[in-house]
């Protein structure tokens, strides 16, 4: 039985890799320093411990220089594009320099290192056109162009990784997260979608923001395809040599046929216009092709069927929601 350190294990994708690790039968520790995560979301498991404390605090680091771990699923980050445009100091504090710290103590004592990088690091791959349906999808080779501090800071762990594994042979994984959102999101958390931001103001029956004119579209990726590629990249056998691979759906959707979905879905929704946001990129839309044909993995959730599954969340777990609201 493998053991596993999940850094971020509270938040809303480390909870639910949490789980599905569990289901595999993996002895699995998670580090969080609780900023932005819910111990309620943790299942109650005899394979299961938590450390409260960021994850490069000397007795995490430590604990992976005794080799106590196999892999290191790194999903820790002060994210948010906005955030880190104001506060790029800070965030390059946690998502660089911590990170490296935490890297530097796996050299040696890991058989990987997966790490949550982003599609942000494309930039605006797909280009500003208004007309989604000229996109082209973006693939793994598509050179990158980080628009914002926080898609510059997790580019720039992309590249020590790969300095990482030639120099130190500390193989790893970078998985490029599309849009995530599903259950345990909350509509206020930093790592919030907008679909977890709308599905909140509709629980609390405020308006929902549409940023720009509504036809940004994005690879949305229901969080159960995430799991899987996280679980796929700590199973594989061979090397992964620090590659990038997508994780997406391989679709998208505009915000605008969201909202009005929303809308026509609960009679009270409304929604208002608001300034599009510094450093957003128009579209997303990912190539899948290279994590089909390497690790096994295909989306097995699309984007409709994914939202109708985290409106039931939303329905059915109101306390969860309570923790986030500060109704």
């Amino acid at each position: 039985m493998s053991n596993i350190l999940i850094t971020g294990g509270c938040g809303f994708i480390g909870s639910n890799l949490v789980k599905r690790t569990l289901q595999e039968d993996y002895n699995v520790v998670v580090v969080d320093d609780m900023s932005n995560g819910h111990i309620e979301f943790l299942p109650k498991n005899n394979s299961l411990s938590l450390l409260q404390m960021d994850f490069a605090d000397p007795n995490v680091l430590n604990a992976i220089e005794k080799k106590q771990f196999d892999v290191v699923v790194h999903l820790a980050a002060l994210p948010r594009v906005s955030y880190s445009v104001e506060h790029p100091i800070e965030t390059n504090d946690t998502n660089v320099t911590k990170t490296l710290k935490l890297m530097q103590s796996c050299v040696g004592n890991v058989r990987r290192f997966v790490f949550a990088s982003s599609s942000s690091v494309y930039g605006d791959a797909c280009g500003s056109v208004s007309n989604s349906s000229n996109l082209v999808q973006t693939t793994e080779d598509h050179p990158k162009n980080p628009l914002s501090p926080y898609a510059l800071q997790k580019s720039i762990i992309e590249d020590y990784l790969a300095v990482y594994y030639k120099l130190y042979n500390l193989d790893s994984a970078c998985l490029r997260f599309f849009n995530v959102f599903g259950p345990n999101q909350l509509g206020d958390s930093p790592y919030s979608t907008a679909v977890g931001s709308w599905l909140t103001a509709i629980k609390r029956g405020r308006p929902m923001r549409s940023d720009g004119d509504g036809l940004q579209s994005r690879d949305m990726c229901y969080v159960d395809n995430v799991t899987n590629a996280c679980v796929a990249a700590v199973k594989y056998k061979g090397n992964l040599c620090a590659e990038r691979f997508n994780v997406a759906c391989g679709d998208h959707v505009t915000n605008k046929q969201i909202l009005e979905y929303l809308c026509k879905r609960f009679h009270t929704a409304t929604y208002y216009n608001a300034p599009e946001r510094p450093g957003d990129v128009k579209h997303t839309w990912a190539d899948v092709t290279k994590i089909e044909y390497v690790l096994g993995v295909t989306p097995v959730v699309k984007f409709w069927e994914g939202l109708e599954k985290t409106i039931e969340w939303v329905e059915k777990t109101p306390e969860f929601l309570s923790l986030s609201l500060k109704i």
